[in-house]
Parts: structure tokens; sequence; C-alpha cells
């Protein structure tokens, strides 16, 4: 008899600037194909909560006011890819953001004889994101977001999944700040446009439509990814 064939997790990438939508969509993701959404801040606060080595060490380098490193970044997601539920597969939101991570990143997944599965780039124009970004807010319970325009509770006033009435903006959501951050993006992140399409990874994805149009098209990419 034949022993099961091996199913090499997949790991995909949410490319885009702040604002692009990657947060909502990768929530979409998880619940279509069984995937966990991993985010550097979130891994951060894990690890140093669990007290595992990593955390340790991103522990000390926080409370010193330091950036944590990529070192120390790269080891807290081996411990994460290593856990049961991301036996299927991960979506990486908002890491690597840098050539020389996404370099760390191929090494630690070649330790594994994983790859990237396909790294997405969600398409728009700084424009629309100032528009977008300055007229979001999420609800203080679960954390759903939300926009002025795009995206509003079904109910006024309450949260489409849990129902709570109360909701938060972020204090740098505003023209100024998010300007700033754009161009951090551009200089740093978009780059990796170039790396993962040299690598023959790369997908682009027109991200200017509405939620639902923007995932219907997300997830033929993903499914074809994943087989």
């Amino acid at each position: 008899m034949e022993a099961a064939a091996t199913i090499t997790p997949a790991v995909l990438i949410l490319l885009g600037p702040p604002g692009a939508g990657k947060g909502t969509q990768a929530r979409m993701l998880e619940d279509e194909f069984g995937l966990v959404q991993l985010s550097t801040g979130d891994l951060l606060r894990a690890a140093v909560a669990a007290g595992t080595e990593a955390g340790k060490a991103a522990k000390a380098v926080m409370e010193a006011g330091e950036l944590v490193g990529d070192e120390i970044v790269i080891a807290i997601l081996r411990d994460r890819l290593a856990e049961p539920d991301c036996a299927k597969g991960v979506i990486l939101d908002g890491f690597p953001r840098t050539t020389v991570q996404a370099q760390a990143l191929d090494q630690l997944l070649s330790e594994t004889g994983q790859k990237i599965s396909a790294a997405i780039s969600l398409e728009v124009d700084d424009a629309e994101m100032v528009t977008r970004i300055s007229g979001r807010y999420t609800c203080s319970m679960c954390g759903e977001g939300y926009h002025d325009t795009f995206k509003v509770p079904v109910a006024e006033g309450k949260c489409d999944k849990c129902g709570h009435a109360e909701f938060t903006r972020r204090a740098d959501d505003n023209a100024e700040t998010v300007a700033s951050r754009l161009a951090a993006y551009h200089e740093q992140t978009a780059p990796l446009i170039s790396y993962y399409q040299d690598h023959g990874v790369l997908k682009g994805l027109n991200a200017r439509g509405n939620i639902e149009e923007i995932a219907g098209n997300l997830k033929r990419i993903v499914s074809d990814a994943m087989n």
C-alpha cells in the first residue's frame, strides 16, 4: 500500500500599501481555506506573552525602546510555523517588509522544504489610500473593520460580527500621517514586488473594486496557488 502523500503547507504573502485591505482579505481567506493569518505585531505579542526564548529576546529589545531585529522575528516565525494549526498554510501580513527579510524568510522555509506559494500584490493608488484610511474604524470589541463610505455596519451603530456598539479610530489615520506611511512603503516594501516577480511567484490583483469582488478574485489566485 502506498504511503499518503505529504501536503506542503501553503505560504502566502499579501503585499500592498497601508489601507489596501490586507487584513480584511486575510481574514476572509482564513475562513475560506483554513489558513492562519500571521501578522508581525501579533506574533511578537504572543511570543512575549508565552515567554518563549525568542519572545524573551523580543521583550528585552522592546523594553529598551528599540526595534526588534530580523533575526528575532524570524525565530518567532519559525516557532509559529511549527504549530499544528499552521498545517494547511499561512498568510503573512506585514512580513516581509524588505528584500533582506524576504531572503531570510526564503532561508527559513527551505529548512523544512517549503517555499512561497504566491506573493499577492494588492494594487491601488496613493490618492485612494488617503481616502480609504482616513475613513476607516474598527469594532472596539472584536476588531472587525469598517469604513465611512466603503463598509458600514448593516445595523447602524452595531458591529455585524459581534453586535458591539462601540467603535474606535486610529489617531494616526489622517491625511498627513498616511502620506508619510505611503512614502515609507514605496521606499522600503515596494521593491519586494520586483523581488517576487523575479522569483516567479508574484500575482497582481486590482484592489480598487468593492470588497466582495476583490475577495472573489483573490480566492481564485489562492486556490490556484494551493493546488
